[in-house]
């Protein structure tokens, strides 16, 4: 067996996003005079449900409102979320985000050996190529394929759609592939794709639980940004997660073989 390809997941994975996302959610609220505002507090307990038309239902179905108010929100819901998808996007281009440590390293690292790197989001086909392009460059966002969104399936996380659709797109089986995600749903999609899983969960989802995730880590880790002494001798030793690190892990090698990979 041999790993083939890495799979990411987009928000909160790739690019730490959430706190856009909240405020393009609040910007919309305010332009609709709803009288809703989430706080950071709130959009934690959101993030449960993956993609935005799933959290705006969830907190409409919490109000304390009458069934009919209920369901006139229910029926503008798409609206409100196309605005919100506009909103997101512009500030996302004003905002240069930033990849998490680590990321775009082993992108770039996977990409310059052969090692096909796709993506995975609940989020919309134009936000994440605006997000991608804005994050990676051009040069390495033009180079991932395939790019899976909320629109190409008919459920999202923690229903495994997004990542079957890749590795069908792919040509790979699951058992060649390594997920990268930060969010329980998201463990759970590529987990019930039978993909072998790392998870780095963002400050949004730390609380979550990652039982079942193959390898948790708090961030991919870099030379200037080096995971701390217990995450680096569950990699075998490095300060940030490589290549060969995913591989031999992947594969089935314990830390020691990581290690000796180092040497």
């Amino acid at each position: 067996m041999s790993t083939r390809a890495l799979i990411f997941d987009v928000d909160g994975t790739l690019v730490d996003t959430e706190e856009l996302h909240r405020r393009a959610f609040n910007q919309v609220f305010l332009d609709f005079k709803l009288g809703w505002k989430w706080t950071p507090e709130l959009y934690v307990e959101l993030l449960k449900f993956s993609g935005g038309p799933d959290r705006i239902a969830a907190y409409i179905q919490r109000l304390e409102t009458t069934d009919s108010q209920k369901a006139y929100l229910q029926q503008i819901l798409p609206m409100l979320h196309r605005e919100k998808t506009q909103v997101y996007a512009e500030l996302a281009r004003d905002a240069a985000v930033q990849p998490r440590p680590g990321v775009a390293r082993l992108i770039r690292e996977a990409l310059k050996s052969g090692v096909k790197v796709g993506l995975v989001s609940t989020s919309a086909l134009p936000d994440v190529r605006g997000l991608i392009s804005t994050a990676l460059g051009e040069d390495v966002s033009g180079m991932l394929d395939p790019i899976v969104c909320a629109e190409h399936v008919a459920k999202r996380k923690p229903a495994p759609d997004l990542y079957l659709l890749a590795l069908n797109m792919l040509r790979l089986p699951a058992e060649e592939c390594v997920a990268f995600e930060d969010s329980a749903n998201g463990l759970a999609a590529a987990k019930a794709a039978g993909i072998y899983t790392v998870v780095t969960p963002s400050r949004w989802t730390a609380i979550q639980n990652f039982k079942g995730a193959d390898l948790l880590l708090s961030a991919l880790g870099d030379p200037d940004r080096p995971l701390e002494a217990v995450e680096a001798a569950m990699i075998g030793g490095g300060g940030y997660l490589t290549l060969s690190d995913v591989q031999a892990l992947h594969t089935g090698g314990p830390t020691a073989t990581v290690a000796a990979l180092r040497r």
